[in-house]
């Protein structure tokens, strides 16, 4: 056995201190105590139903048109190709 679990038989071995007696009636105790929080979901519904019609709107709205640029390797001049990327020309 090594020191760790000489160390870890010890504590397993000793008395819980007397602090920790009752912590379970207490700590129920003070949660019971806090005052309930109320709306909080009504907010988040708000939320999450204005998210939802702006996406629908948003995908209902037709996108506007961009000319095609063909990506072709073999075609015409690529605007991705390296030489056209060193350059600085489209």
């Amino acid at each position: 056995m090594d020191d760790l679990d000489r160390a870890l038989a010890r504590l397993a071995e000793a008395p819980a201190p007397a602090a920790l007696e009752g912590i379970e009636n207490r700590i129920l105790a003070r949660i019971g105590s806090r005052p309930a929080v109320r709306g909080a979901g009504l907010g988040i519904g708000v939320i999450t139903a204005v998210a939802l019609g702006i996406g629908i709107v948003g995908a209902e709205l037709p996108a506007t048109a961009s000319p095609v640029v063909s990506l072709a390797p073999l075609g015409a001049a690529s605007p991705l190709a390296p030489s056209a990327l060193l350059i600085g020309e489209p």
